[in-house]
This record gives C-alpha cells, structure tokens and sequence, in this order.
C-alpha cells in the first residue's frame, strides 16, 4: 500500500511539474513585446525593406554602424520566421524575393563581420528588395 501511494505521488510531483514548466513556457513565448513587425506582410515587408536600405546606405566609419547591422541581423530573422511558415505568403514572389536578398545579407554579415558588404552586392539587394517592395504592395 505504501509503496503504491509513493508511485502515484512521485507520478503526480512529474505531471505537476511538466505542468508548470509547460506553463511558464507558453506565456513566456506569447509575451514578445519587442516585436518590432506588426503581423500585416505588406506593411512589415516595405517596413524591413526601408530598414535594411537605410542600413546599408550607412557609411563604414558610422558610429552607430554595429549597432544597426545587429538590429538588421535581428529583423532579418523575426521577419523570415515570422512568413515562412505562412502558406499564404511563403508562396508569393515577393516573399521569395524578399528572403532570397536577406539571406544573401544575413549570410555576409554571420560570415564577414567585420567587412563591409561589396558593392556587387549591396546593388543586388537593393534591387531585389525594391522588386520585393512593389510585388508585396502589388499583392504579388
């Protein structure tokens, strides 16, 4: 008797515990105010593209220079997870387009820090993000 109660409180202790932690990571993962995307593809698509223009038009000695590439490090990452699981969007040529200039981006920047993005393809991404821009706008 006694050792069948110890099982069923030591079975409750683990269902109560994987409770809570179950818990505490789903209010954790739904509290992300720091989002700066707002949930509209159009909106959030000519939104990243201003924000990686407006990066890379920075000069190389610009003080805040780092701080930028990180915060378009971080955008680039919200913004592709946020629409690639999105049937509705991952499907459009914008969105293709869109990811295609940003992994071109994220990919000099984890793999050349401290270099500054060549001008082939600075021009590249540019004009792919302005492709993206006007597809997304056209609904496209």
């Amino acid at each position: 008797m006694i050792a069948v109660l110890k099982r069923l409180t030591r079975r409750l202790t683990n269902v109560t515990l994987a409770l809570c932690l179950g818990l505490a990571l789903l209010v954790t993962a739904c509290g992300n105010e720091s989002s700066t995307l707002t949930g509209d593809y159009v909106q959030d698509t000519v939104a990243v593209a201003h924000t990686i223009h407006d990066t890379l038009a920075l000069p190389q000695d610009a003080a805040n220079r780092q701080e930028a590439e990180g915060e378009a490090r971080d955008l680039i990452t919200e913004y592709v997870s946020r629409y690639r699981a999105r049937p509705k969007v991952n499907g459009l040529s914008s969105f293709t387009t869109m990811q295609t200039a940003l992994n071109s981006l994220a990919g000099h920047y984890n793999n050349y820090t401290n270099r500054p993005v060549p001008d082939a393809l600075r021009a590249r991404i540019d004009k792919e993000l302005g492709k993206a821009e006007k597809a997304a706008v056209r609904g496209t």
